[in-house]
């Protein structure tokens, strides 16, 4: 990716969520770095979970992390600054921090919402973090997923379709990017059985058809197994920098559980996946 291009059509407010932990660190790191590829506004938002009950028996405990929520977000102020991007801080202090994160969002009519993978809770290789998880399933935009020491970059994107809605929207983004960016771009559909292997094709065939028409080469790639293993191995063969999926498959919309392959995607991903909303 040439590092002077914005690979996103619409970056003019980016919302950045952290706890603190090394995963958000990963967040922030690449938030700064897009935003300042993108010339855009910076929103970071530090989420310190409470507890009603827990709060009123050890208030002082809320305090110690409220104020190195603070410092934490002063810092990553101040990093954005020394960079010429204009950065706002916001505190979370909620029982539950994501309705917080996707409320900033809306208010703030962010084009992008970015987070870590993982919290301070711990890694869970089969599920992300629940915050996170819950963020997608709300959002009002899409979510970029850093997981960690991952990078912001696009030389090589590989988008994942199963054909439905959601998909689709995912590939016009990939496509989107891959135009700005000048990527590579491989498409991607995995049949779970051999019935499913002619509408994979089909899958595949729409999206690069559609790549086509702006004048981008694509790898198609139609292959079966367990999707999520398939994707997410082949990202790593491929040398993907960037995995842009639907936020739900075929199966159905549901407000608080994205689909399943995305959700297993980025939990097992090395790379970073964006997560297209419509």
């Amino acid at each position: 990716m040439n590092k002077s291009v914005c690979p996103a059509a619409e970056t003019e407010t980016l919302l950045v969520a952290t706890d603190g932990s090394e995963f958000a660190k990963t967040a922030v790191r690449g938030a700064i770095n897009l935003a300042g590829i993108c010339s855009s506004k910076l929103i970071a938002i530090s989420l310190v979970k409470t507890n009603l009950e827990f709060e009123s028996v050890v208030p002082q405990v809320i305090e110690k992390e409220e104020k190195e929520a603070r410092e934490h977000l002063e810092s990553i102020k101040n990093e954005a600054s020394s960079k010429g991007i204009l950065c706002e801080t916001i505190i979370s202090l909620s029982d539950e921090p994501y309705h917080d994160i996707v409320n900033q969002a809306s208010k703030s009519k962010a084009n992008i919402i970015i987070m870590g993978t993982h919290g301070r809770t711990g890694i869970k290789r089969l599920m992300m973090g629940s915050v996170t998880a819950k963020v997608i399933g709300h959002a009002p935009c899409n979510v970029l997923v850093l997981p960690l020491d991952a990078k912001v970059e696009c030389r090589n994107v590989l988008i994942a379709t199963d054909g439905s809605k959601y998909s689709d929207a995912a590939a016009s983004v990939a496509i989107g990017i891959a135009k700005r960016c000048g990527s590579n771009l491989a498409v991607i559909s995995v049949a779970s059985s051999d019935s499913e292997i002619s509408s994979a094709s089909a899958n595949v065939k729409k999206v690069t058809d559609a790549s086509e028409n702006e004048s981008i080469k694509t790898e198609p790639i139609v292959t079966r197994g367990t999707p999520y293993e398939v994707i997410t191995a082949t990202a790593k063969k491929k040398k993907a920098d960037l995995i842009v999926m639907g936020s739900h498959g075929r199966k159905g919309f549901e407000r608080l559980l994205m689909g399943s392959v995305t959700e297993r995607v980025i939990g097992h991903s090395e790379a970073a996946v964006l997560v297209v909303r419509i």
